[in-house]
């Protein structure tokens, strides 16, 4: 076929003779007959590109696909980026996880995926620790740590829509990659396109002296580490508290029964058209337990049933954790990340000081949120003693962060992010919805013993640190030029370099743009976080004590803000709080979304 576009020529060329997979391959192929070069432009005309987080796209042909040829040139890039990193990748070698995600129509699967990633490195002498059956997320970096590895891949889409796939990639310090090993990376899988003789062969590979299968031995002693954090094993074992719990279709049910056992806990009640895991996700819109009520309708009919009180979910790759707990007015509440974060950082450091009662011990303890999350863990941390720092939004940013200071012998307590993320162990230096559950069943069950609930805990502590009520939402938006201009109109907003001053009513006292290093808070009005051109992030401080911070989102055609109010100790009245930061929002959507103008579509 001559499409008349030579570079699309020469992609589908090139494709056709490097694919083995019959699938794709005959896709492109009858593709190609048709002459459908609309739909082979959107298969070919840009390569995924490798961040930060990885690869995240659909499953099908194409290099703008996850499928097994990209699976394999995106694993040869990494292979040879850690032979110019690491001198003795040989000897300590990689490990490979994987979901349950599976796209029958272009043979891909997470499994698959994993075995071609396998065989990728076994054909160049690493060592392969491969998991014999699905795991959670945080298994690898736990993994990548307990082992001393190089690298650790998961193969996960995480709770994307069905038909996507991922590959996440942890260093040897057991922690996201950041920048610029992103960059590093994406250049050496441009130089290593051409599948290399013995990249398809998984049979042979899965045969090879280099293949370990980690599973029993990390399941034993991932469930051995996170003990450390069950300090009320007699409260457990004698709780009548009853909790449900959901995996949606993904592969958290095993590993939660497992954790809760750990913890001497009565197992939670296992929603069943859930807890098996099923690539169709066929109860659910989306697989994404963030997205509250729709996602747990199942877990409460389920509560009601056996007379539940508490519901626990985990996303399809349990490295999140939502909590939902009945009103006495028999509603049921699901809380918010920010506030599953104020009950985990109050519990965690409830516990740990019962065991530390030196006063001077507190000063080497730390606690970490993205700064788009709540500001509750900061105010606890000025009233109790311990240091609490901030990061760039993402895992990878807490993660590295936490192993410096734990290099530094600080003590590490809790890092969270509002979208539903925890990290309660320094085992996992990632967001882990495994021993989140149980340390939640435990906070759950001590709580119920001194007769109160986690939403009277969660007013106690607003009550004794300071309200801190938020609101986060999106707009979708798949114009760039429009996100692009809608930020610019932000930096030019009174004239050229000139930030708002006001937002409707409301005064900002504050602006940081950490897309051009802008903040002046700072002497030098340069941003203490570090930046980034590629994304847009501005966040306005205001001076009633609101925060307000827009952003794009690295994964999806949304433009995201997250708001809270943050009062002072002592000011409870909620209902006016509420309607201050209600009014807020408004203001901001109106003067700086501007929906209508910018024909932004709203969160359903």
């Amino acid at each position: 076929m001559e499409s008349g576009d030579t570079k699309l020529d020469q992609a589908v060329k090139q494709w056709l003779q490097y694919d083995k997979n019959t699938k794709t391959a005959s896709a492109v192929q009858e593709l190609v007959k048709e002459g459908a070069v609309e739909a082979l432009k959107k298969y070919f005309s840009s390569r995924m590109e490798f961040g930060t987080a990885g690869l995240r796209a659909p499953m099908g042909p194409g290099i703008s696909c996850m499928n097994d040829l990209t699976i394999i040139q995106t694993t040869q890039g990494f292979c040879c980026y850690l032979e110019k990193s690491f001198q003795n990748l040989k000897e300590r070698g990689v490990v490979i996880g994987y979901d349950a995600r599976a796209h029958p129509p272009s043979g891909g699967s997470s499994k698959h995926f994993a075995a071609l990633a396998a065989a990728v490195f076994i054909s160049k002498g690493v060592p392969v620790h491969l998991f014999c059956d699905i795991t959670p997320t945080p298994f690898v970096p736990f993994t990548v740590s307990h082992l001393g590895l190089c690298a650790g891949i998961m193969v996960t889409a995480s709770h994307n829509p069905k038909q996507d796939n991922g590959y996440k990639v942890y260093w040897e310090n057991g922690a996201q990659i950041v920048s610029p090993h992103d960059k590093g990376i994406s250049k050496s899988i441009e130089e290593n396109l051409k599948p290399w003789p013995e990249s398809w062969n998984t049979e042979e590979a899965l045969k090879s002296h280099l293949l370990k299968d980690p599973y029993q031995e990390i399941q034993t002693q991932y469930f051995q580490s996170i003990q450390k954090h069950c300090h009320h094993r007699d409260i457990n074992k004698s709780s009548e508290v009853k909790i449900v719990h959901t995996s949606v279709h993904g592969v958290g049910h095993a590993f939660v029964q497992s954790a809760f056992k750990a913890f001497d806990l009565h197992l939670p009640y296992a929603v069943e058209e859930q807890k098996d895991p099923d690539p169709e996700f066929p109860t659910v819109k989306y697989p994404n337990p963030e997205e509250g009520e729709g996602v747990l309708t199942l877990s409460f009919a389920q509560a009601e049933r056996v007379g539940a009180t508490v519901v626990l979910a985990n996303d399809p790759d349990a490295d999140r954790l939502a909590v939902a707990e009945k009103q006495e007015s028999g509603t049921w509440r699901v809380f918010s990340g920010n506030e599953l974060g104020a009950l985990l950082g109050w519990w965690m450091f409830h516990c740990w000081k019962q065991q530390n009662p030196d006063a001077m011990a507190v000063k080497s303890v730390y606690m970490l949120s993205s700064t788009v999350s709540s500001k509750i863990l900061r105010a606890i941390a000025v009233k109790e003693g311990f240091h609490f720092e901030e990061t760039l939004t993402g895992f990878k940013w807490m993660g590295n962060r936490a192993k410096d200071l734990l290099d530094q012998g600080k003590t590490v307590l809790f890092a969270f992010e509002e979208a539903i993320g925890y990290m309660c162990s320094p085992s996992v230096l990632d967001k882990d919805g495994v021993s989140a559950a149980a340390i939640a069943g435990e906070m759950t069950s001590y709580l119920a013993m001194k007769k109160t609930s986690l939403s009277q805990q969660l007013r106690a502590i607003y009550e004794e640190y300071g309200y801190h009520i938020s609101r986060n939402s999106y707009f979708i938006c798949n114009d760039k030029d429009v996100i692009r201009s809608l930020f610019d109109r932000l930096r030019n907003y009174g004239g050229k370099d000139l930030y708002p001053t006001e937002c409707g009513h409301f005064s900002i006292s504050a602006v940081r743009d950490l897309t051009t290093g802008y903040d002046s808070n700072q002497p030098n009005n340069k941003a203490v976080l570090p930046t980034s051109r590629s994304s847009q992030m501005i966040t306005f401080s205001f001076s009633n004590g609101g925060v307000a911070t827009m952003r794009t989102s690295g994964t999806e055609p949304k433009i995201k803000y997250y708001t809270e109010l943050c009062a002072a100790p002592g000011n409870s009245d909620v209902m006016q709080l509420n309607k201050e930061l209600d009014d807020l929002v408004d203001a901001i959507v109106e003067n700086f979304f501007e929906p209508e103008k910018n024909k932004l579509q709203p969160k359903l």
